[in-house]
C-alpha cells in the first residue's frame, strides 16, 4: 500500500504529544489515591456524531517518538500534558473526483459529506495538482500532436525559441533547462523584515490534523510521474488531471460501492466516460486527529475527575486569561490553565487565578500566574479606546464594558461628569469624547497614574481633570467649588460600598442661594445586595444613607456577580432637600 499525507493547519498548533507526566504528575495532584484522569475514555456507551475523544483508535508508538521522550525532557509547564494521548484515528470513505467538479458535487451530495467541525468536505491530494501548460503538453504527447520545430525546418532564432517556450511552459515543466527559468523571470525581492516578523515565525501555521489516502500501488507511470511532479508524487494509478477528494459520511467508512446510498451511486454512473472508465472513485482514507484539533472543555472533560464541572468560562483582560477556580478545581489548577493557554494561542499569553476576594481599599486582587509569561501589564481596547492595566495594582472588569456603554448612552455635549472611583478611566476617558468635562478621582495613586497616562494615550487630556484623593474629600471639593453648579452627573462605580458616601452629599448646596432654574445633577451609584429583594435592599440603603424617605430611584440589575448576590445600578437625581439640608456632616 502507499500512503499519501493531506496536511491541513491551524495557527500556533504544536504537533501532539506529553495526558499527565509520569515525573511530574505527583507534583499537581492531590496526594492519596490517584483520580482516574482519563476514565472517560473507557466507558462503552454509544457517542453522538462527529468526532469525539471517545471514538477512534488511539495511533500507536513510532520509535522516534518513544525516543524522543526518553531522552528529551521539557520544562515543568510543558511536561504536564501529554499531547500524543490525545491523537485519534477514524478510517473514512472518500470520492475522488475531478478537480474542476469537486464543488458542484459537494452542492449535491452535501447531506453525504462528512461535515465535521473545523475538517473541510474538500481535502487535496499533494502530487496530483499540475500546471494547466502542462497538461496540454501530456495531451499532445498522447495524441500525438507535439511538433518537432528542428525537423520541421522551422527554427527561429534562440530569443524567440525562447520566449515561445516561456509562453507554453512554467519552470517545472522544464526537465532539461533547469536555469531556463531564473532566465525568463526577474528574481523576487526580499522583503524587509519587521519588527513583528520574529512573533509570527513563532506563531507558523502548524497541522491539526492528517489525512492519509490509501490506494492500491500500481507500476505503470510512476517513475514518469515522479519525474514531472517531483520526488513527493506517490500516485501509483494513471495519472487522469487533478483530482480533490469528497470526504463522505463517518458511517460509509466500511461500507462497499453497493451499500452506498443511491445519490452516491448516481454520481458515479453520470460521471462514466463512453469507454467504460470513471472519473470519480470511491477511496478509503485514515484520518488522524491531533491534541490541536480538540476544543478545551474536550480536553478538560478527559483531564479532570468524572464529575467534575467543567471550567470552561474565564475573562479576558488584553493578553491575560483571568480564571475564578472553584476549591475542587485548584489541584489540577495548572493542568486547567495550560490548556487554556494551549486553545487560546496567540490572544492569551498568561493565565491567573484568583486567591482570595477582594478585601483592600484600593480594590486591587491578589491574582497567581498559572502559565505563560508572568507580566500582568497589558492593553486593553474598549469603545475604541486603549487603556494600559496592570492587574497587580490596579482594579480592572471587562464584564462590565456592555454596562459602561449603557451608562455612556444618557451622556450628551453638554454634560460634566464627576466620576468619584475612576480607577483607570473606562468610563472617565470613554465619557470625555462625549461631554465637555470630566473631574476623575481615585484613591489608589497606581491608578491614578494609569488614569493620566490613558488620556494622554487617547489624546483627551485637556478634558480630563484628575485627582488623587478620598471620595468624601473630592465630593466635598468638587461641590464647595464653582464648579459645583455645572456638574449634571456623577458616577459612583465602587458596588462593595459607594452607597455609604451618599452622605456627603448632604448638604452640598447649603449656603447658595435657592434658584428656580438650579439644575441638581443625576447621581449613578451601584452596589451588591444578596437579600431576596435586592431592588428594595438596595433602595433601602440609599434612603438610610440620604437620610430622606422621598427618593425616586431608577433600579437596574447589572448582573449575577455569585450564586443570589446581584450587581445594581441605582440613578436618581439628588433630591432638594438632601441638598440644602442645615445639618452636614464633619468630613
Amino acid at each position: 500500500m502507499v500512503t499519501t499525507k493531506l496536511l491541513h493547519l491551524k495557527p500556533n498548533s504544536f504537533l501532539p504529544f506529553t495526558i499527565f507526566s509520569t515525573k511530574l504528575s505527583s507534583s499537581f495532584l492531590p496526594k492519596g489515591p490517584k483520580p482516574s484522569i482519563l476514565s472517560l475514555f473507557s466507558s462503552t456507551q454509544t457517542f453522538s456524531y462527529g468526532p469525539s475523544l471517545h471514538k477512534g483508535k488511539i495511533p500507536p508508538k513510532t520509535p522516534f517518538q518513544t525516543q524522543n521522550q526518553t531522552t528529551h525532557q521539557p520544562e515543568e509547564e510543558e511536561n504536564l500534558i501529554d499531547e500524543q494521548k490525545f491523537a485519534r484515528i477514524f478510517h473514512l470513505a472518500a470520492l475522488r473526483v475531478p478537480a474542476n467538479d469537486c464543488f458542484t458535487l459537494e452542492n449535491r451530495l452535501r447531506g453525504h459529506l462528512l461535515n465535521w467541525p473545523r475538517i473541510k468536505n474538500i481535502a487535496r491530494v499533494p502530487g496530483d495538482e499540475i500546471e494547466e501548460e502542462i497538461k496540454i503538453l501530456l495531451d499532445r504527447r498522447k495524441d500525438g500532436e507535439e511538433k518537432n520545430e528542428e525537423e520541421s525546418g522551422e527554427f527561429e532564432s534562440l530569443v524567440l525559441y525562447r520566449e515561445n517556450l516561456v509562453k507554453e511552459f512554467n519552470y517545472r515543466g522544464f526537465v532539461k533547462f533547469k536555469n531556463l527559468a531564473k532566465i525568463s523571470r526577474p528574481g523576487k525581492r526580499k522583503r524587509k523584515e519587521k519588527k513583528g516578523d520574529q512573533e509570527r515565525k513563532g506563531n507558523e501555521r502548524k497541522e491539526f490534523y492528517v489525512m492519509e489516502v490509501l490506494e492500491e500501488e500500481g507500476e505503470e507511470g510512476e517513475d514518469e510521474m515522479k519525474g514531472l511532479l517531483g520526488e513527493e508524487f506517490k500516485g501509483g494509478r494513471k495519472w487522469k488531471g487533478s483530482t480533490r477528494l469528497l470526504l463522505l459520511d463517518e458511517s460509509y467508512g466500511d461500507k462497499g460501492l453497493e451499500e452506498l446510498p443511491q445519490a452516491i451511486k448516481a454520481v458515479l454512473v453520470e460521471e462514466t466516460r463512453e469507454n467504460g472508465a470513471s472519473t470519480v472513485e470511491l477511496v478509503r482514507c485514515k484520518l488522524t486527529l491531533f491534541y490541536d484539533y480538540w476544543q478545551m472543555n474536550e480536553i478538560l472533560e478527559a483531564l479532570l475527575p468524572e464529575g467534575m464541572i467543567i471550567p470552561s468560562a474565564f475573562e479576558t483582560v488584553g493578553h491575560i486569561a483571568h480564571l475564578n477556580l472553584r476549591d475542587e478545581h485548584l489541584p489540577y489548577k495548572n493542568v486547567i490553565a495550560k490548556v487554556v493557554l494551549d486553545k487560546n494561542k496567540p490572544k492569551i499569553q498568561t493565565v491567573v487565578n484568583k486567591i482570595d476576594a477582594i478585601h483592600n481599599d484600593y480594590r486591587t486582587m491578589q491574582l497567581e500566574v498559572l502559565a505563560g509569561n508572568c507580566s500582568l501589564v497589558t492593553q486593553v481596547v474598549e469603545n475604541g479606546l486603549r487603556f494600559h492595566v496592570d492587574l497587580a495594582t490596579v482594579y480592572w472588569n471587562s464584564r462590565l464594558a456592555t454596562e459602561r456603554q449603557r451608562l455612556l448612552s444618557g451622556f450628551n455635549r453638554s454634560d460634566v461628569i464627576c466620576d468619584v472611583f475612576s480607577g483607570v478611566g473606562p468610563i472617565a476617558i470613554s465619557a470625555a469624547k462625549i461631554v465637555k468635562r470630566v473631574y476623575a478621582n481615585d484613591l489608589n495613586p497606581f491608578a491614578v497614574e494609569y488614569l493620566e497616562r490613558n488620556s494622554v494615550l487617547n489624546k483627551l487630556e485637556r478634558k480630563i481633570k484628575v485627582f488623587n484623593m478620598d471620595g468624601r474629600r473630592f465630593i466635598n471639593a468638587m461641590f464647595s467649588s464653582e464648579k459645583a453648579r455645572s456638574i449634571t452627573h456623577v458616577v459612583m462605580n465602587l458596588p462593595n460600598n459607594a452607597a455609604e458616601f451618599l452622605d456627603s452629599f448632604r448638604g452640598v448646596y447649603r449656603g447658595q442661594p435657592r434658584d428656580k432654574e438650579f439644575n441638581f445633577p443625576m447621581i449613578h451609584v451601584y452596589g451588591f445586595s444578596k437579600a431576596q429583594d435586592p431592588e428594595f435592599d438596595f433602595h433601602e440603603r440609599i434612603r438610610i444613607a440620604l437620610q430622606e424617605v422621598a427618593v425616586n430611584v431608577d433600579m437596574r440589575r447589572v448582573c449575577l456577580v455569585a450564586p443570589g448576590k446581584w450587581m445594581l445600578c441605582a440613578s436618581f437625581i439628588l433630591p432638594e432637600s438632601v441638598a440644602f439640608v442645615e445639618c452636614r456632616l464633619n468630613m
